[in-house]
C-alpha cells in the first residue's frame, strides 16, 4: 500500500482508517522530541558550553548514522562530567515543554482504557516528571550518576540494564504487553528517531512524529505537521 497524505502533513501507509482507539490496549511514547520539545541531553550540555558538541552526536544518532546508541549515549554523558545537578532542574523549568497535542492524546488514550508507557533514551530526572505531569502509567529511562552535587559523566546500571536503547525500548514494549496479557498488535508506538524503530516495528500501529526521514518512511502514520493529537484523526 503506497503512502497517502489524508490531510496536510498527515501521511498513512500500510494501514487503512478508520481504526478504533479502543482496539488498542497500550501506547508507548519516546520522550525527547516526541512528547517534549527538547533533547534534554543537549540542553544539559549547554550548562557547560558543550551543547554544539553533544547535539552533533545526538543528531547523527537520531538519523541512524551512529549505529550504536549505547556508545553514542556514553560519549555524550561523559561530556556532562562536572555539570551541577541543579542544572537539570533549570532545564526542566526553563526549557522543557510538552509538545502540542501531548496532553490531549494521552488523555484520550486513558479515557479509551489504554495504559501509557514512556520509554526514553533520555533521563529519569525528566522522564519521571513528565510521567507525573501527564499521568503516564509506566516509565523506563536512563539514570545519570551524580556525586557531590555534580554529574560524574556516567550512567547508573539499573535492575533491567544500563542503557535504554532501541533494543531495550522494544523489549520493554513487549514485556509490558506480556504482563498486560495482550499481543504486540494491540500496542501503539510513537517516536521520532532511529532508536524508536525497533519498538515501532513490533507495534500494531507505529506513529512517526516530526521524525527523521528514515523513521517517517517506516512508520504506518507520519505526523509531519501539527500536534501529536492528530493521530486521533484516524483513531476513532
Amino acid at each position: 500500500m503506497s503512502a497517502t497524505e489524508i490531510s496536510p502533513g498527515l501521511v498513512l501507509q500500510r494501514v487503512k482508517p478508520p481504526l478504533k482507539l479502543a482496539d488498542f490496549k497500550l501506547i508507548a511514547f519516546d520522550m525527547d522530541s516526541t512528547l517534549i520539545n527538547i533533547e534534554c541531553i543537549d540542553e544539559i550540555a549547554d550548562a557547560v558550553g558543550k551543547k554544539a558538541e553533544v547535539a552533533a552526536i545526538t543528531e547523527a544518532t537520531m538519523r541512524g548514522e551512529i549505529k550504536d546508541f549505547k556508545e553514542s549515549l556514553r560519549r555524550r554523558v561523559a561530556l556532562l562530567q562536572g555539570v551541577p545537578v541543579a542544572a537539570l532542574q533549570q532545564v526542566y523549568d526553563e526549557r522543557l515543554k510538552l509538545n502540542p497535542g501531548a496532553t490531549e492524546l494521552v488523555a484520550a488514550c486513558k479515557a479509551a482504557g489504554l495504559k501509557v508507557l514512556l520509554v526514553s533514551g533520555g533521563f529519569t530526572f525528566f522522564a519521571n516528571r513528565v510521567k507525573d505531569r501527564l499521568g503516564i502509567d509506566f516509565a523506563r529511562s536512563n539514570l545519570l550518576d551524580e556525586a557531590d552535587g555534580q554529574l560524574t559523566g556516567q550512567v547508573v546500571t539499573q535492575s533491567w540494564g544500563d542503557i535504554c536503547d532501541g533494543a531495550e525500548k522494544r523489549r520493554t514494549l513487549l514485556e509490558v504487553a506480556s504482563l498486560m496479557g495482550i499481543s504486540a498488535q494491540e500496542t501503539i508506538a510513537v517516536g521520532d528517531g532511529a532508536n524508536d524503530l525497533p519498538m515501532m516495528g513490533e507495534a500494531g500501529l507505529s506513529v512517526a512524529y516530526h521524525a527523521k526521514p528514515k523513521v517517517r518512511e517506516q512508520a504506518m502514520v507520519a505526523i509531519n505537521e501539527g500536534g501529536l493529537d492528530r493521530v486521533l484523526d484516524i483513531l476513532k
